[in-house]
């Protein structure tokens, strides 16, 4: 954003013009200077003439004989545009002036007449670049005054990246405001009061969507006449990089600028009906916007309709056929207050992004409409005159209710250091326009302009920008900052088990092709098909975003398996992206954080025999059991398919009866469908499912005495998963129970076809004394009978 220090002097007497240390201030306020422009007067011996006489040149029929004067005798001048008439006000070089480009002025004869001097246009005078006819000035532009005095010149114009959380810098006003904090000096406090007649609107206002549209105001001026603007306008939004274009337009850009609400003018003789709606529009429905773009509206996008339907894409852009025009003579000022999200999403789908969109998407002071009217009123009568009725249509479908929020000075000293207490807190605070009572802690009101302020830490950052952070020690006070959150401490964790696995994380791009979809052949209904498309997608192939992070690892197999790797094993974390029906209705897709992983060939630490493990489903089982064991996690595993999977060797993950994931063996049609013919052992869970199974853990101390070891063989149904048997053993025993593993499992021989065996070792132990065999029988005995419940029958028991 650029931002002219003339303009900044309007509301604030900076104690310096240094540009060195203006860029400093403003670089510690937070608003980064990108550039630094010194705008110089391009000219000498220019000033504001008065056309007295223009007469046809004797000798030529493209140019005419002028009469001007700056303050003494009538001065003969050939001009040859044609856009004035006796009685204007223009820009006269006189003779020994130099233009731009050093381009000097003197007499000349043209066509047998002495040309003292020149009436000079825009573009030679580097203003603009219009170069079709002479700059004319305003009527009441003081004759013999130099040109520059109306221009408030020389200045200078800084180059302002304003970051996406400060709104309200996005205005000179804005801008100023906060340097006025930084040096301590008084802020002038805009308030326009421009002459109205009796009266009201002729139209009323109806709000459909309290939610989108909080606020809308709106005042009238008659009798306005379309015009270019004045010099001294057109000059400033040039120096901002806004394109002049008529006196009521630049007025809303003008005050867009100055003050940070984005405006919009209707020709009230261009709207039918006597009331504006602001709704959500009808899927399908058309409106024509100002660039002239017939778009396609859907139901998330804001509009703001009369009797026909339509007029205005709120937030984004008018519609063309309400804009003003030449003859517009009655003119609506529109100043609202619209939802960020909304205006956002529909400027994106719209692939519509004005200046209007980016102040909005970041949020608007609500309560700024009404200034922000008033003083666009105030700039079109004085540009293109009329009468501004007295009432102003202010609907409230939504009411502010400012932040408030408890500060301690502990909590900025924890941060900030020694040297503030509450007196120079409350101080710094008040500079930037909080509200603060009490001593300690202060309850701080948020001013409606700063909507990124929500809690403490904020407010300890609006401190540091005032208390100047090269004050602050270098090193950070002992136990402030830095840690990690608990989720990201598992998550690290995660990393970890599996780098120690063999397994290396691989970071892939989150689009896939359909062909890469289609591997997996999921059902309709499953998750893999409910995806979202990327209008403007790096290749037309890749135009989907991943709804699992398999395909992407598959492709990283494939990738390193065609140049020579025998082994390759990856994981990867990241979001994923579904298009659910029930989540349509927020705008954004549904983006949970998944974990995967898949292997093929031998991997992993070697054994004793000096070999890895050759991936397949046990392996990938493995993997799960091994992360379970090093989080903590109580996860279990039933025998299941899903797709893309072998249909035998998959498992569902769950954890409390939560589906965290699947695992297992890739089914051979999918492996191949990326060049894969080997085994691939690949899983993939949910992270927010599998951290929300972690619980705390529980350290008991080791008991000193010796442990009592038996097995345990029982006859089951060969569908009977080993995990749940183990689990009625292990809840069967109780508290001395201190672990049951599977060691065999055995089917064939003497066993029925829809039988087997399966083998536990079982190890009790007491914290306080050596079990007796009595003890240890009963443990076993009423283990024996949890295990009946499955249908177990202990072997070798008839």
């Amino acid at each position: 954003m650029k931002v002219s220090l003339n303009w900044l002097l309007e509301f604030v007497d900076l104690p310096t013009r240094d540009v060195a240390e203006l860029t400093r201030a403003l670089a510690f306020l937070g608003h980064e200077v990108e550039g630094v422009e010194t705008v110089e007067v391009g000219w000498t011996d220019v000033v504001v003439a008065h056309v007295d006489e223009v007469a046809p040149h004797p000798n030529a029929d493209k140019v005419r004989l002028c009469a001007v004067s700056i303050g003494g005798e009538p001065i003969d001048v050939v001009c040859g545009a044609w856009n004035f008439e006796a009685g204007a006000k223009v820009a006269f070089a006189k003779p020994g002036a130099v233009l731009p480009g050093d381009f000097r002025i003197g007499v000349r004869t043209i066509r047998g007449v002495e040309s003292h001097g020149m009436i000079c246009s825009e573009k030679e005078l580097g203003l603009g670049e219009d170069a079709d006819g002479i700059l004319v000035l305003e009527p009441d532009a003081p004759v013999g005054e130099p040109l520059e005095s109306l221009l408030t010149l020389p200045d200078v114009v800084f180059d302002l990246t304003i970051t996406t959380n400060r709104p309200d810098a996005m205005s000179v006003y804005g801008i100023a405001r906060d340097l006025a904090a930084w040096y301590d000096v008084e802020l002038r406090v805009p308030d326009p009061a421009p002459p109205t007649v009796p009266g009201a609107p002729d139209l009323s206002v109806r709000i459909e969507d309290p939610e989108g549209n909080p606020r809308f105001h709106a005042r009238q001026v008659d009798g306005v006449e379309v015009r270019p603007s004045p010099l001294w306008m057109r000059h400033r939004l040039r120096l901002a990089g806004v394109r002049p274009i008529s006196n009521l337009v630049d007025v809303t850009n003008y005050v867009m600028l100055e003050l940070g609400q984005p405006l919009h003018v209707f020709d009230m003789d261009r709207l039918s009906g006597d009331e504006l709606v602001v709704r959500r529009a009808t899927e399908g429905e058309r409106l024509v916007t100002l660039d002239g773009v017939e778009r396609t509206l859907s139901e998330a996008d804001i509009v703001i309709c009369d009797a026909d339907g339509p007029t205005s894409l709120a937030g984004t852009m008018g519609g063309e056929d309400s804009e003003v025009h030449d003859g517009t003579t009655r003119a609506l000022i529109e100043a609202a207050s619209w939802d960020p999200p909304s205006i956002m999403h529909t400027s994106r789908r719209h692939g519509l992004r004005s200046e209007a969109s980016a102040r909005f998407e970041r949020g608007v002071d609500p309560q700024l409409p009404p200034l922000a009217a008033r003083r666009a009123a105030e700039l079109i009568l004085e540009t293109a005159g009329g009468a501004l009725r007295e009432e102003a249509v202010d609907v409230v479908a939504r009411p502010f209710a400012p932040t408030v929020i408890r500060l301690t000075t502990r909590d900025v000293t924890r941060i900030l250091g020694d040297g503030f207490d509450s007196e120079r807190i409350a101080g710094l605070l008040r500079r930037l326009g909080f509200g603060v009572e009490g001593a300690d802690p202060l309850s701080v009101t948020v001013p409606s302009y700063r909507p990124d302020v929500t809690r403490p830490i904020d407010l300890v950052e609006e401190v540091a920008r005032l208390a100047d952070y090269d004050t602050f020690g270098e090193r950070l006070r002992p136990g402030v900052g830095g840690g990690l959150t608990p989720e990201q401490r598992l998550e690290r964790r995660i990393r970890e088990l599996l780098v120690g696995l063999g397994y290396t994380q691989a970071i892939t791009l989150p689009f896939v092709t359909t062909a890469d979809l289609a591997a997996f052949d999921a059902p309709p209904d499953h998750e893999i098909n409910h995806t979202v498309r990327v209008k403007n997608p790096l290749s037309d192939e890749e135009a989907v975003l991943r709804p699992s992070l398999l395909p992407g690892l598959l492709r990283v197999i494939r990738h390193n398996r065609g140049r020579g790797a025998e082994a390759v094993a990856v994981f990867e974390q990241g979001r994923v992206f579904h298009d659910w029906p029930w989540n349509r209705d927020k705008r954004v897709p549904d983006q949970p954080v998944r974990i995967a992983f898949a292997s093929v060939g031998v991997v992993g630490p070697a054994d004793l025999s000096g070999r890895g493990l050759t991936a397949d489903g046990l392996v990938a089982a493995a993997l799960v059991r091994r992360l379970a064991a090093g989080l903590g996690l109580r996860l279990e595993l039933h025998q299941d398919a899903a797709p893309g999977f072998h249909p035998t060797r998959t498992a569902r993950i769950t954890a409390d009866g939560e589906l965290v994931g699947y695992v297992g063996e890739l089914h051979p049609y999918t492996a191949r469908a990326f060049d894969i013919e080997d085994r691939v052992a690949a899983g993939e869970l949910d992270l927010e499912r599998l951290l929300a199974a972690r619980r705390d853990p529980e350290f008991r101390p080791i008991s000193p005495y010796p442990p009592a070891d038996f097995d345990l063989s029982f006859e089951v149904a060969a569908d009977l998963p080993a995990a749940a048997l183990a689990a009625a053993i292990r809840t069967g025993g109780g508290e001395l129970v201190e672990r049951v593993d599977v060691f065999d499992e055995f089917r064939g021989g003497n066993l029925a076809l829809d039988r087997k065996s399966l083998a536990f070792s079982v190890r009790l132990r007491a914290p306080d004394r050596t079990l007796t065999a009595d003890e240890i029988g009963e443990v076993r005995e009423a283990m024996i009978r949890a295990a009946a419940a499955h249908d177990a029958v202990l072997r070798g028991s008839a």
